[in-house]
């Protein structure tokens, strides 16, 4: 294939109808006991996204899980004894954690919670990328499936792509990233690296528009403005804080702004309530691209998820993640080179400078 293979245009992902569990409290309390003795039966734990519903953020702390981003997920379920990871989030994410815990059954309360930037990325269209252009390395976002990630050099979080990215352009080498347009040109502007991008996004984050984001923020200038990397670079252009989830989590609780605009899904909302009680938090605008609302910052697929379905998957079996093992231990290599990167930099032994 010739080097000069374009940069694949970004596809059109149609995300489903938004149908979220609505129960009533006996409703509530019901299944969380039914969950909670199944759970016990069969020696689960439950790691939550930031964006899944409160009712399950809720049940994995007082089942002793997890409530937090993609990777802390997959960390926290490897370290657990639990012999069965309930995985409530989206499918890459249910995957992560079967590729850092093979031995163990991981579930999902719907395995068709996808995500957009996934759906964005097919693995042999990403394979055709690479395969054109054998002078870079690859650098993906977790946001992608197994397959993408066995085919990639790198594996990188929110939290953690432009500490990478530096540290690769500083040894020189030239990148290839995928799939998330938005993130990359972030991450591209804060190191300077040689980078190809792919060209998708994330549904969500898409949405947010930036000339109403002026407005809302002149209507409250006390306002701190919270912008996750996915969004576009006219909204992250405005942001005070630019950070991943557990990031934009501690800067509602640190810093003084009695308001925050918060660009990202609004399934964070739950935690940020939890760090910093006395804060007001509004979402940024999407200037109705949900038809309706001023603000439909939420995910479709993340929707998907609740208790009835969890307790439908406990007693019934099923939803069950399984990964090929020769796609599962490239895979492996990918993420552990984060990783290891994550531990060698917390230890002292990288300098990236300034």
């Amino acid at each position: 294939m010739s080097p000069a293979f374009p940069v694949p245009v970004r596809p059109v992902i149609q995300p489903p109808p938004m149908v979220e569990e609505v129960l009533t409290d006996d409703e509530r309390t019901a299944l969380k006991t039914r969950i909670k003795r199944l759970m016990k039966e069969q020696d689960a734990v439950l790691v939550a996204h930031y964006y899944t519903s409160a009712d399950l953020q809720d049940l994995a702390e007082e089942t002793g899980g997890c409530v937090s981003d993609s990777l802390e997920m997959a960390r926290f379920g490897h370290a657990h004894p639990a012999k069965t990871l309930i995985v409530a989030g989206v499918k890459f994410m249910g995957e992560t954690a079967k590729i850092l815990n093979p031995e163990k059954r991981v579930i999902m309360p719907d395995l068709a919670a996808e995500c957009s930037l996934d759906l964005a990325c097919p693995a042999d269209e990403f394979a055709a990328f690479c395969d054109a252009h054998p002078d870079r390395l690859s650098v993906v976002y977790a946001n992608t499936s197994a397959a993408v990630k066995a085919r990639a050099d790198w594996v990188v979080t929110s939290g953690i792509a432009a500490k990478i990215v530096k540290y690769l352009h500083r040894q020189g080498h030239k990148l290839l990233w995928a799939p998330d347009r938005h993130l990359g040109e972030y991450v591209q502007r804060v190191t300077g690296a040689d980078m190809l991008l792919w060209q998708g996004s994330c549904v969500v984050h898409e949405a947010f528009k930036a000339e109403a984001l002026k407005k809302l923020r002149a209507e409250h200038p006390d306002a701190a403005v919270l912008v996750h990397p996915e969004s576009p670079e006219a909204v992250i252009a405005l942001a005070d804080v630019v950070g991943s989830t557990t990031q934009l989590i501690e800067a509602v609780r640190t810093l003084p702004n009695p308001v925050f605009i918060v660009a990202t899904d609004n399934g964070i909302f739950h935690k940020m309530h939890a760090a910093a009680p006395g804060k007001i938090l509004l979402e940024a605008p999407t200037a109705g691209e949900g038809a309706t609302c001023t603000s439909c910052a939420h995910c479709p697929w993340m929707a998907m998820n609740g208790l009835r379905k969890l307790a439908a998957v406990l007693e019934n079996g099923g939803n069950e993640i399984h990964i090929e093992e020769s796609i599962r231990a490239k895979a492996a290599i990918s993420i552990q080179r984060m990783l290891d990167f994550a531990a060698a930099e917390k230890a002292g032994q990288i300098e990236l400078g300034d």
